[in-house]
């Protein structure tokens, strides 16, 4: 009886869950990955509970056992004697007749089907495999982008952590798996030897040493260091005498070895040099689909060019009125310059705690991995560039996003009707948006032609949350890097007076390392605009 209510209470709870979760690209968000939380704290419950239903189907068991022990052990003494006693006799008929075959069905009970029951209804919401691996690629891009080094991440020793966590050996191995499928074997190189060090350092691990060396030396093969390669597969042969395929490639790289030092002996000794530094270059990442990635990643570690002092002077704090706009003449906001070109300026308690929490649950049960647009195609697409989930919040929805949307327009001085809708989004494990432009270019001529509303004029966005460490907005073409900062929000133009787009207005969202990032931004077109910023005499501007 006991086990039917719990059950059904459990598929209670599993109506009550949020049905529209069970989908892919957990990692993209955090928001997401918090009722994740929730799912697996449910079934250690669960398991408790089938832990503590065996132990007390065991106790039973023991009891019975040692009662029947200590009566069997007296009878055995005096067979005739004992069932001489008519009592005796019949409790023996009951016994064996009756309760050993009770006894039976209680050691044949299986307790584990609440806990199995509960499995199979919550891992409809389990992450999948390219939730796993995208959260291993997003470890690897954090670690390239903040230039961590394996034993520091593997040791969870990341600025401002509230709960520190470590990688264990069989985590790197797994880690070194992945970027081994992607073919990325610097990745694949680095994470085995941290596994590969935490083994010879002493730890208990269900990983073994000769697999991680099969893959280290292959990886370490693919970047053209033989020596390296050939050393760990005599280590891995000295572990496994008969790996057929150590054994295969040991006599591979002693064949090209031969030829290579054949080849040698016609080269001279500053060819040699030359080749090996060539080698040495290979053992990098892959950073060839980013131009910019090098001033990108610097820019995210907050190791950008600093203004000089003459343009830093230039830069202020005020109470700004929204040009004198009634609502704020007797409560002006507080307003800072951010950078001066493009000109970037930040409001700081500009959004209430309330109102950011409003936002966040009306945003929730919507969060779905957030598109780019194809300048091929001019439609919606996800891209790798791109880890986050939004979501999009109209103004008749609720009281508290019209209100934001109207403090917008009276501060920018803009009008926010052709604008698009509030998109609020939320950054994952390593959660990043790329360098990208708001504006559409010349040749994406259909950007937004379905909104019939122009181009994006401007951008606003609020930062809705504090970071940990990472997660900076930052404009590569100019060195600025802007920090998120809970309750604030930062304001640029895309467009110039005349129209053209503004390339310097060129951003990037950086991988959030440690910590949660909201944000919600308001892109505005230029429709509506022609009086509010009219275009200026000069076609230079």
């Amino acid at each position: 009886m006991l086990w039917c209510i719990k059950v059904w209470c459990i598929l209670v709870l599993s109506f009550l869950l949020p049905h529209s979760y069970a989908h892919m690209d957990f990692f993209t968000s955090i928001g997401h990955m918090t009722d994740l939380i929730n799912t697996e704290k449910d079934l250690v419950t669960s398991l408790k509970d089938y832990i503590k239903a065996e132990e007390n189907k065991l106790e039973q068991i023991k009891k019975w056992a040692e009662k029947l022990d200590q009566l069997t052990d007296t009878a055995t003494k005096d067979p005739e004697g004992f069932l001489g006693h008519p009592v005796n006799a019949f409790k023996l008929m009951k016994r064996l007749n009756t309760e050993w075959g009770e006894l039976e069905n209680l050691v044949l009970k299986d307790m584990s089907d609440g806990f199995i029951s509960n499995m199979t209804i919550q891992r409809q919401y389990f992450p999948n495999d390219e939730d796993q691996t995208g959260a291993a690629k997003a470890l690897l891009r954090l670690q390239d982008t903040y230039n961590l080094d394996t034993d520091t991440l593997s040791r969870g020793n990341l600025p401002g952590v509230k709960h520190k966590s470590f990688l264990t050996a069989e985590d790197c191995f797994e880690l070194g798996k992945i970027a081994y499928t992607e073919a990325d074997y610097y990745h694949t190189e680095l994470w085995m030897e941290q596994a590969l060090k935490q083994l010879d350092d002493g730890e208990v691990s269900t990983a073994d040493k000769v697999s991680i060396l099969d893959y280290l030396s292959y990886a370490v093969y693919q970047q053209g260091d033989l020596d390296k390669a050939m050393m760990l597969t005599k280590r891995l042969l000295e572990l496994d005498p008969e790996h057929q395929r150590a054994n295969g490639n040991l006599k591979y790289f002693e064949y090209i070895m031969s030829k290579e030092k054949e080849a040698n002996k016609s080269t001279t000794e500053t060819d040699s040099q030359t080749d090996k530094e060539t080698k040495a270059k290979k053992k990098e990442p892959n950073k060839d689909y980013l131009p910019e990635r090098q001033k990108y990643e610097m820019l995210c570690r907050g190791e950008g060019l600093k203004m000089t002092p003459r343009r830093q002077k230039k830069l202020f704090c005020r109470y700004y009125d929204g040009n004198q706009n009634p609502k704020y003449i007797l409560a002006p906001v507080k307003q800072e310059d951010e950078w001066d070109k493009p000109r970037i300026v930040r409001f700081l308690e500009i959004i209430s705690d309330e109102e950011i929490e409003t936002v966040k649950e009306l945003a929730k049960p919507r969060l779905s991995r957030a598109t780019v647009h194809d300048p091929e195609t001019g439609k919606l697409t996800t891209a790798h560039y791109r880890v986050s989930k939004s979501a999009w919040l109209s103004g008749y929805e609720s009281p508290v996003v019209s209100r934001i949307n109207r403090r917008i327009q009276d501060l920018t001085g803009l009008d926010v009707s052709t604008a698009e809708e509030l998109q609020v989004a939320n950054y994952g494990v390593g959660g990043q948006y790329e360098p990208h432009f708001d504006f559409a270019r010349k040749d994406e001529p259909d950007a937004f032609k379905e909104l019939g509303t122009g181009n994006r004029i401007a951008t606003w966005l609020f930062y809705m949350s504090d970071v940990s460490a990472g997660g900076a907005t930052v404009f590569p073409e100019v060195g600025a890097s802007v920090w998120p900062k809970k309750g604030t929000a930062v304001f640029w133009y895309n467009l110039f007076p005349s129209g053209e787009g503004d390339y310097s207005t060129r951003h990037a969202a950086c991988p959030v390392l440690v910590g949660n990032k909201w944000v919600s931004n308001k892109w505005i077109h230029e429709r509506g605009q022609e009086f509010r910023r009219p275009c200026t005499l000069s076609e230079l501007e």
